[in-house]
């Protein structure tokens, strides 16, 4: 049976309500009484010597705990406290040096109640997110944000969907403030998400690079077909040639080879092979990579410079090698 609701026209129709809310969003978070909590928001975060405790109901409580997520996996440590909980012992976890973060888009959820009340008895700041300016929450909270009006997605203005995107939205933003704020950088995100696409994209290439005897690798006084064996026994379709101290000076790989042979065809194959040496026919100073490159950072560099496989140097020495379909075989892209 055929719906009589075109699904296209109905899922546009949905984003361009929340951009206009977001448009919205957007003029209310400029005005300067605003723009001034969220500042004092910020660095009341950035400075605390405890944790952000988390809280809200329903979806606005659902947008609390990935919020909660979010801010612990960019540096700032936080929990989420269910609120219905909280009343029956979790609201020991909060402590006098937290600073706790609300969310209730109609500013009157009664199950946080007992949140804000143990938070002005302990005087434990407040931050909240709503969308009601004269709201309990707004008013008993020291930092309150308040959203502009939005009308919901959902054709009866009731299933919470531009205001949960908005809440998430303000939260987002705040983690990021506080993410910029603390100087957090990729090896922290690193150290943060060893696991999952994240990790894999920031994971240094000396954790996966070919090393030690698997690498090809030749003196650049070897005949031509000790290359063509090297490169041919390694399987990586590209050797590296060392000058007298050991540095990398050049490498030669298949398409090398292929090229040499064809400009040489008119010679025997004997001829061609014993004639000319490594030097002769390498690519002098190669794009090479650091051991403590990011993979994603690698893959970029190989795809700009149009090469399947490079080397890893350290001091000018090759210590690894690392090729695309490593790279993507890895989840790097």
């Amino acid at each position: 049976m055929k719906s009589a609701v075109d699904p296209v026209a109905s899922v546009l129709n949905a984003v361009e309500c929340f951009s206009s809310s977001f448009t919205r969003m957007q003029t209310k978070l400029s005005e300067p009484e605003t723009r001034t909590v969220l500042n004092n928001a910020a660095e009341l975060i950035y400075n605390m010597k405890g944790r952000l405790i988390l809280s809200g109901v329903g979806k606005s409580g659902h947008v609390a705990r990935k919020l909660a997520a979010t801010f612990s996996s960019t540096g700032t440590t936080a929990y989420f406290v269910h609120a219905a909980e909280a009343s029956h012992g979790d609201l020991g976890m909060i402590r006098s040096d937290d600073v706790v973060m609300l969310l209730s888009w109609s500013g009157d959820t009664g199950e946080l109640a007992d949140i804000i009340a143990y938070a002005a008895r302990f005087n434990v700041p407040v931050v909240a997110i709503t969308g009601k300016a004269n709201g309990t929450l707004a008013r008993r909270s020291q930092y309150p944000i308040v959203l502009p009006n939005a009308k919901e997605a959902c054709p009866h203005n009731l299933a919470p969907t531009t205001s949960t995107l908005m809440q998430m939205a303000v939260g987002d933003a705040l983690a990021i403030t506080l993410l910029k704020m603390r100087g957090f950088s990729e090896e922290s995100f690193r150290n943060f998400h060893p696991g999952g696409k994240l990790g894999a994209i920031l994971q240094p290439i000396s954790d996966f690079m070919v090393c030690f005897e698997n690498l090809p690798l030749l003196d650049q006084s070897a005949p031509i077909f000790e290359v063509i064996a090297e490169i041919s026994n390694k399987g990586f379709g590209i050797v590296g040639l060392l000058n007298e101290a050991g540095k990398l000076c050049g490498v030669i790989t298949d398409g090398d080879i292929r090229r040499y042979l064809e400009k040489n065809a008119t010679g025997t194959m004997q001829g061609v092979m014993w004639s000319a040496f490594a030097k002769d026919i390498m690519s002098p100073a190669p794009v090479t990579l650091a051991p403590e490159n990011l993979g994603a950072r690698s893959l970029h560099t190989m795809q700009t410079h149009k090469i399947s496989a490079t080397f890893v140097v350290q001091e000018g020495a090759p210590i690894g090698l690392v090729t695309v379909i490593q790279l993507l075989q890895h989840g790097v892209a």
